[in-house]
This record gives C-alpha cells, sequence and structure tokens, in this order.
C-alpha cells in the first residue's frame, strides 16, 4: 500500500484526486503580459497559470452574484455616527428583521463618535443586496460596502 502523504499534493488532495486541468491559448499585448509576470512575481504566485485561474475564479464570482437566486456569501461593511439620534436603534432592529442571513457581527469603536459594523450575511443574492442596500444607506451612516464571495459550492 503507497504512503497517502507522499502522494498529497497542496491542500492534502491526493494526486490522483485532483481535478484535470485544460490547456488554452491566450494572445495579449506584451505590456499587459509584462504586467501579469511582475504580478505573478510580487503577490507569489508559483506560475501563471494560478494567477489566471485565481482572476478567472474572481469574475466568475462577480458575475454569478448578479443572479438573484444564487447563494453568496460576504460581508457588510458599516462606518456610523452612533450620537446619530435613532441610527444605532434602526440598524440594530433592520439586523434583527434579518437575522436568517447575518451570520455574525462585529463592532468596533473607531473613536468617541464613530463606529465599524461588520456584518457576516449569507443567503440569497438579491435578499443580501436588498438589506446591504437599506443599511448602507439609512441616514447617518457614512460609509457602507457589500463584498461579496462565493460560498464555495459552484466553485473550485
Amino acid at each position: 500500500m503507497k504512503n497517502s502523504k507522499a502522494n498529497a499534493g497542496e491542500g492534502g488532495i491526493k494526486k490522483s484526486d485532483k481535478i484535470p486541468s485544460a490547456r488554452f491559448s491566450v494572445s495579449i499585448p506584451s505590456h499587459l503580459l509584462d504586467n501579469l509576470d511582475q504580478m505573478v512575481k510580487e503577490k507569489g504566485y508559483g506560475n501563471r497559470s494560478q494567477a489566471i485561474a485565481d482572476m478567472i475564479r474572481t469574475q466568475l464570482v462577480e458575475h454569478r452574484q448578479s443572479t438573484g437566486d444564487r447563494e453568496i456569501a460576504g460581508t457588510i461593511t458599516l462606518v456610523y455616527d452612533h450620537h446619530k439620534p435613532h441610527l444605532q436603534e434602526m440598524l440594530t432592529a433592520m439586523q434583527h428583521d434579518h437575522h436568517e442571513v447575518i451570520i455574525s457581527t462585529l463592532h468596533v469603536h473607531l473613536d468617541h463618535y464613530h463606529c465599524l459594523e461588520v456584518l457576516v450575511v449569507r443567503g440569497k443574492s438579491k435578499d443580501i443586496k436588498k438589506m446591504a442596500d437599506n443599511l448602507t444607506t439609512a441616514k447617518g451612516v457614512k460609509h457602507g460596502r457589500l463584498s461579496i464571495t462565493t460560498t464555495a459550492k459552484d466553485i473550485l
């Protein structure tokens, strides 16, 4: 019997369990290739293929988030003045109204007036976007951003 650790690649995946790769050619301007090579070096990718696969995954996640019925995960980040009358109560009430998609929250006091709140969310794209829009546009919220990623169910 072979030692499975000896056959394991990155992430503990056995070589025999790896997902098959496909090769394709791409023609791009030479300056773009130079910039890609520089990025590969700066980020520490092992090769161009890893970098390009990472970029494709990122674009697929962004593309798929636009589909309203897909499940997504992400964060909603808010910076607000907690001295604004009724703002904190309103934000808390909105969060309670969506408890089924809020996995966790983090609340940080940035200074005497400002708070940073991060909500970790998971649910249908359209529901998450609507909730994020409602939270980030609330009067008194100085900055808000929805950052979406994949739940990893449909992308490797």
